[in-house]
């Protein structure tokens, strides 16, 4: 086979189960209702094979169901449905768990697979919810992931009394089987499937923490040996017979549109099919993807800049700086601000700025759509599949139940992969191609296409009493709004509540207080990042923090202690990161502590970094403490893991992440020019965990990454007597390499 022909992979088949009374059953839980009866498996396609076929788009077919979650096979395997995204963050293990949990089975057998997008929108909402962001896949779908677990046990255990002619609640599950207390009978959950799936059962109860056997044990992942192996299907591995590839080029400027382009000077470069205008891009069709891509490098095309080429970073800058004398929209006051500030003995004001940051996924993005008379299949890693599904309807017009969306795994995402930009492009490009297709975007077009985290410019003032204590606190920042976009009606009083993060839910007890906000857009987009708004406010919110505590004379710890009076989570959270990172210990010659509080998704991160200075001005993060409170814990093995990527993803944004405007363009356009953290020169990262328990379940996908950069700001500050209140430290400080 040449490099040039398209190649055939298929899934691994996760799934061989018929749900008829012998075989198997199809178990779920859905509130309010159950799902419509007869759900089969999607038709062929006029050539008589299905994307299924090629891709493993498992579906029911003939038999008994209740729903959509869980299915136990004869064999005693159990398949679980997963409705949220895998992007890396182990909901693909942690889902399932709360299931198995209350199912009572052996872990052993249970496998998972993505759950259906059209069966969800087509059985109204079947899932529940299957856009993943906001660290929220547990909080939001523990509850009813239980219920699903509980109801299918207690349906289990129903279907053997009735076999037994035995009252039910003399019988118990456990470990896969169900045992009848006085007789010693037992029987697998298997045998009796088909069975469970005829009876019903009310008033389920679920399980409470102190219950679980399984919740709360560290727990390999079930995603993990296919990505070690290969065998995991990402977007970008898709791959379908006859299948072509375009890759694209956008105007360089965001906001200009295309002109015009000379297809003839590319027509006959090797593999070339055709091209495809778009509004602001042009895509080449091709049947490689390489073949396309160098046939679009080469491409000449005329683009309409517009105004937005005069923009640069410096002009940004001044733009933002200059905002911040301007009266902003009220988000929050407390008392009187502005006179207590006028009674202050003294005070300190502070600027700070961030700059607009790219999610620079290791996968760029890519999305593959095979468009045909009676149905249209869509394949990518996507953070919120029903909203592809209905874009893809929409745009090709078709019914909702003709469009198929095949999750995959996501290969990073952060945030950018819940817009549908590229699936729109996708599409489009599809529209015009007789064939299947797929669309990657290099590289390069990732990154100066992107959805950006929005740049922020940060003022605060703080006055004090002739105690030297904090009487007075204003914020005013000014930023671009994500939700203008995203969800305008969500945009109040010139606030945007993404905007404001970190800053209206600023945790310290100050009697008068003033914070106020100015939404400022420019000519690039801006979107949801890892922990949104927080990833600027709360570098800027805890740097100020430390001033503050100079300011009053007060070591950083003692500061926050004294002004989280009647806090007592965080108040524990702070005692016990004091012991775990020993903070004020006498550090080696060239090193420092500093460290960070922030609370979001409902969990509180302490934070301390260790930070080394050579005299040479060459910086290394050594080693970062956290302390956690999420209330309780799935799995702490990818709950350990999600601290350290939260870490390392707001470290890289503190030591490298910048994005340079030049006449509208952005500069930064591969990882060459654009740095992440390197293995070698990766910290220590120890976690602990102070969890509050009862019934609190925090996220874990974003809140420890606003800390990172005021921790090692502020242990920067020690060594140095300098404040950074601009980023990247690059900027500053020469990168220390490990050998």
């Amino acid at each position: 086979m040449s490099a040039d022909t398209p190649q055939r992979y298929s899934r691994r088949d996760f799934l061989s189960v018929t749900a008829t009374v012998s075989g198997g059953l199809m178990l779920g839980f859905h509130l309010p209702a159950n799902a419509a009866e007869g759900f089969t498996a999607d038709s062929a396609s006029p050539s008589g094979a299905t994307p299924a076929d090629f891709m493993g788009d498992h579906t029911p077919g003939n038999g008994a169901e209740i729903n959509a979650w869980l299915v136990i096979n004869c064999d005693d395997s159990i398949i679980i449905r997963v409705a949220q995204a895998e992007m890396g963050q182990g909901v693909y293990t942690a889902l399932p768990m709360i299931i198995a949990e209350e199912l009572e089975v052996d872990w052993r057998r249970v496998s998972a697979e993505y759950a259906s997008v059209q069966r969800h929108v087509l059985e109204g909402d079947v899932y529940q919810r299957m856009a993943t962001g906001g660290s929220q896949a547990v909080s939001h779908s523990r509850v009813y992931l239980q219920q699903a677990g509980a109801e299918a046990r207690e349906r289990l255990i129903k279907a053997a009394a009735e076999q037994w002619q035995v009252d039910p609640s003399t019988c118990v599950a456990d470990y896969g089987r169900v045992h009848h207390r006085s007789t010693g009978q037992s029987i697998n959950y298997g045998a009796i499937a088909g069975a469970a799936a005829q009876v019903s059962v009310a008033n389920v109860s679920i399980k409470q923490p102190a219950q679980f056997g399984l919740l709360g044990v560290p727990t390999r992942r079930l995603d993990v040996p296919a990505k070690v192996d290969g065998s995991a299907v990402f977007g970008i591995d898709v791959r379908l017979p006859g299948m072509l590839y375009a890759a694209v080029t956008h105007c360089p400027v965001l906001g200009g549109s295309l002109r015009g382009y000379r297809f003839n000077s590319v027509r006959e470069m090797p593999g070339v099919v055709q091209a495809v205008r778009l509004e602001a891009a042009v895509a080449i069709v091709a049947g490689t993807w390489w073949q396309a891509s160098k046939a679009v490098e080469a491409l000449p095309v005329d683009w309409e800049i517009g105004d937005a080429g005069k923009s640069s970073s410096e002009l940004m800058r001044k733009e933002f700086i200059s905002a911040l004398d301007l009266p902003g929209a009220s988000v929050k006051k407390l008392g009187n601000a502005m006179q207590a500030m006028e009674d202050s003995q003294t005070s300190i004001a502070s600027d700070y700025i961030l700059p607009y940051l790219s999610h620079s996924c290791l996968e760029p993005l890519n999305c593959t759509v095979w468009i045909q008379p009676e149905r249209v299949d869509v394949w990518g890693g996507f953070q919120n599949p029903e909203a592809v599904l209905r874009l893809a309807a929409s745009l090709t017009r078709r019914e909702l139940a003709q469009v198929h969306v095949h999750n995959c795994h996501l290969g990073g995402s952060f945030g950018r992969r819940s817009h549908t930009d590229y699936v729109a492009e996708a599409v489009q490009i599809a529209l015009e191609v007789s064939a299947p297709v797929q669309m990657i975007w290099r590289r390069e077009e990732d990154s100066r296409q992107g959805r950006y985290r929005p740049m922020a410019a940060i003022r605060f003032k703080a006055g004090f009493n002739m105690a030297r204590e904090l009487i007075a606190y204003t914020n005013h920042s000014v930023s671009p709004s994500i939700l203008q976009e995203a969800h305008p009606e969500a945009v109040k009083a010139g606030v945007d509540p993404t905007s404001v993060m970190g800053l209206a839910n600023m945790p310290y007890a100050v009697a008068n207080q003033e914070i106020t906000h100015t939404i400022k857009n420019t000519h690039l987009t801006s979107w949801y990042w890892r922990s949104v708004g927080a990833s600027q406010n709360v570098f800027a919110m805890e740097c100020f923090t430390d001033e503050m505590a100079a300011a009053a004379g007060q070591d950083p710890l003692a500061f926050r202690r004294d002004l989280l009076r009647g806090q007592s989570a965080k108040l524990k959270v702070l005692t016990q990161l004091e012991q775990v990172a020993d903070w004020g210990k006498r550090m080696p010659d060239g090193s420092a502590q500093g460290m960070a509080l922030y609370e979001s998704a409902g969990t509180i991160v302490g934070m301390v970094a260790e930070v080394y200075l050579s005299d040479q001005g060459e910086l290394a993060v050594q080693r970062i403490i956290s302390v956690v409170d999420c209330g309780n814990l799935v799995n702490p093995l990818t709950a350990e893991e999600q601290i350290e990527s939260s870490v390392l993803f707001g470290l890289t944004a503190t030591l490298y992440g910048n994005l340079t405007v030049e006449n509208g363009r952005i500069l930064e356009d591969n990882f060459d020019t654009q740095a992440v953290i390197r293995m070698n020169d990766t910290p220590v990262i120890e976690t602990h965990w102070a969890l509050s328990g009862d019934d609190h379940w925090g996220g874990l996908g974003e809140p420890a990454t606003p800390c990172v950069a005021p921790a090692v700001c502020n242990a920067l500050y020690q060594l140095t007597a300098r404040r950074m209140r601009s980023l990247p430290l690059k900027d500053y400080y020469l990168q220390r390499r490990s050998s």
